[in-house]
């Protein structure tokens, strides 16, 4: 059922029970290669069915149940699953599943205890192409997916990774595609391929070009395609003569060459949500890094205290004058409330990093959640600032200027104020980062 076009291939339309594939026509030799795949899959419905597969098999695939391939293949299939077979809600998914040409695919199960690696994401109706690359390099299978939110092409995200994956030396590389009781648009815009080679090892020179006889005969079959797919769209405007000329009721036809050429006022919304979502999405990130690394300073400053505590305890008996035992290992205490503070704020940033990469809206108590957050680790840093003031002015003699014990030297970390302050600012963007949402969804709500 595939329909074959000047910039794409459709490997299924959207009407039920529909199987396609594209294989090459010749094995490739690569030993370690990497494959880029565009593709789109569109449709009306919330649910989609059934989905794509990306194929390596040893020998060049044929028509059957497992997405439009056929079964028991020797080699690996990545699956973009849009159908929740299992109904465990955990669909759209992408699988990794190998095979030695005697496992028999578990469909009704999506695969889950034949999975070598996989990972949740929403691959349906995204506004840009999503992109796929997929390593082979030294028996190590590596799955990158761009989510289709952005223009950026190289805005990749890891998402399964399989050691000690042995394939095939030599096989087919093949796309397909099938539908069910739903359906979906599955369309490949690109399919590129590369050969990987080791440092210092001379890459093998490519064959000569394309024999004239094998010229003629590709552009014979292109045009045999091109003359199905006219006779295919003049019997669809035979039979539906009420929807000719009406752009995007003719399902069964390629995509139109005017269609998205002008965007409408609704698309035009749709963008800039997704656009704004993509922004936020940025910042999270760049907020968890961040705090990666204060949590990294506080680390060190925690150790450095502890171990100079054990070397004094251990050389010098307790002076008067000096920090007692007790007195240093309780502010060493209420740093390591800081650091598991800190900690939980950034547990809290990256679930909100997860919420916007799945497009999903922010919750009131969890907006109220992240700010407690922020109030207890102020309050934490008074408490430990007020601990050490009681403890210098309580064991130094009167009259004398009070002063801080020297520490051994490490390296430099952020200081209470900045840190305050670097709270503070986050609060902020917090808060405006809540009325900012508030307000797309309310905008939002005149389009759904």
């Amino acid at each position: 059922d595939a329909i074959p076009s000047a910039d794409q291939i459709r490997i299924t339309t959207s009407l039920k029970s529909q199987k396609g594939s594209v294989w090459t026509k010749t094995k490739s030799i690569f030993e370690y290669w990497e494959v880029e795949v565009t593709f789109r899959v569109t449709g009306r419905g919330r649910i989609g069915a059934d989905g794509l597969a990306i194929w390596y098999t040893e020998e060049q695939g044929l028509e059957g149940p497992v997405f439009g391939a056929a079964d028991k293949w020797n080699g690996v299939g990545i699956f973009f699953d849009s159908f929740d077979n299992d109904g465990k809600k955990n669909n759209p998914v992408v699988v990794v599943v190998g095979n030695n040409g005697n496992l028999l695919y578990d469909h009704q199960n999506d695969g889950s205890s034949q999975a070598l690696a996989s990972c949740q994401r929403d691959f349906r109706n995204k506004p840009y192409p999503v992109r796929a690359r997929i390593t082979y390099y030294q028996k190590t299978l590596t799955v990158l997916i761009n989510n289709g939110f952005t223009p950026d092409k190289d805005d990749y995200e890891l998402c399964a990774k399989v050691d000690n994956m042995v394939l095939p030396p030599q096989g087919y590389f093949g796309i397909s595609a099938a539908t069910g009781g739903l359906a979906d648009d599955h369309d490949v815009l690109s399919f590129l391929t590369f050969q990987l080679t080791e440092p210092g090892k001379e890459a093998p020179k490519p064959d000569a070009e394309i024999p004239q006889k094998d010229k003629e005969k590709y552009q014979k079959e292109f045009e045999h395609f091109q003359q199905e797919l006219d006779k295919k769209k003049e019997e669809f405007q035979k039979e539906h003569p009420d929807v000719q000329g009406q752009p995007g009721k003719a399902t069964c036809t390629s995509v139109l060459p005017a269609e998205g050429v002008f965007e409408s006022v609704s698309d035009r919304e749709l963008r800039q949500i997704f656009e704004g979502q993509n922004r936020i999405h940025l910042e999270i990130k760049q907020l968890n890094r961040q705090l990666d690394m204060i949590l990294d300073e506080q680390r060190r400053y925690v150790s450095a205290v502890t171990e100079e505590v054990a070397k004094r305890g251990a050389v010098l008996p307790a002076q008067p004058g000096q920090f007692s035992q007790q007195e240093i290992e309780t502010v060493v205490k209420n740093q390591e409330d800081v650091i598991r503070q800190v900690n939980e704020l950034r547990n809290s940033v990256a679930d909100a990093l997860r919420s916007i990469s799945g497009a999903q809206h922010p919750s009131a108590a969890g907006a109220y959640e992240t700010t407690q957050h922020f109030n207890d680790i102020k309050e934490h840093l008074h408490l430990v600032k007020r601990d050490i003031e009681h403890l210098a002015q309580r064991n130094m003699p009167s009259g004398e200027k009070p002063k801080c014990p020297e520490l051994p030297p490490f390296p430099s970390c952020l200081s209470t104020v900045h840190f305050v302050v670097f709270v503070a600012v986050q609060t902020v963007l917090f808060i405006g980062y809540i009325m900012y949402k508030s307000q797309q969804e309310a905008a939002a709500k005149k389009f759904f």
